[in-house]
Parts: structure tokens; sequence; C-alpha cells
């Protein structure tokens, strides 16, 4: 398959976040979701990526498990990165599917569930 526009990448995302259930969008009112190309230096430097490893997003924020009433928090900020979704799923369905579990995965860390726990979940 061959690379696609960003507005066809972000449209995947957009997707992937209209089917979530309605519950959940009071809770990422407050979340911004953006697509970059691929990760930066600092963001790999961020995820302690190795040279050899990639991402498919990233989450900056506080979970709103670690929130308290008096606490001033900038937005939360889901990124999910086209070029190695593109580049690891070549189908449209497989990219379309991937695309669909990084934002969930990423929405998870808004939630406060860690990497760990989605491993036990079996999420990975």
């Amino acid at each position: 398959m061959a690379t696609m526009d960003s507005a066809t990448f972000e449209q995947l995302v957009v997707e992937a976040l209209d089917s979530l259930p309605a519950a959940f969008a009071e809770y990422l009112a407050n979340v911004e979701v953006i697509v970059e190309r691929r990760p930066t230096r600092e963001q790999r430097r961020l995820l302690g990526l190795k040279p050899w490893q990639t991402a498919y997003g990233m989450y900056y924020g506080v979970p709103l498990t670690e929130r308290t009433s008096s606490m001033l928090v900038l937005p939360d900020t889901i990124v999910i990165f086209q070029e190695p979704l593109e580049r690891d799923f070549r189908s449209a369905a497989e990219l379309r599917a991937q695309v669909q579990r990084t934002v969930l995965h990423e929405i998870a860390h808004v939630f406060g569930i860690s990497d760990d726990r989605l491993r036990e979940l079996g999420a990975y």
C-alpha cells in the first residue's frame, strides 16, 4: 500500500475516536489527539527507545487516576505517528486495525493504565 496523505490517515484516527462509547467522551474532552509523521528525537528519548525501536503513539499528560481536585493541569495530548504505522502495516485493513489499537492504547494511559497492566490484560 502506498503512503496515505495526512488527511486520509487522520480520518482513520477520527474513526477510531468516533468508535468509542459515548461515556468516554466527557473524560476525553480535555485531550488533544494529533498526528505526526514520526517521533522526534526528543519524543524517542522520552519514550526510552533504542535506535532500532519505534513507537506508534505517545501520551503526554497527567493520568486521570493521578489528578486531584486542586491540581491545575494542561490539556493532555495523544500523538499518533503515521510513518511507523504505515511502514509496519501494509494493507488498508491491517493499518485501520492498528490505528484503532494504538488510539485505544494511548487512551488507556489517560485513564492511568500502564504498559505493564496492558500486557497483563493481553492488549499487546
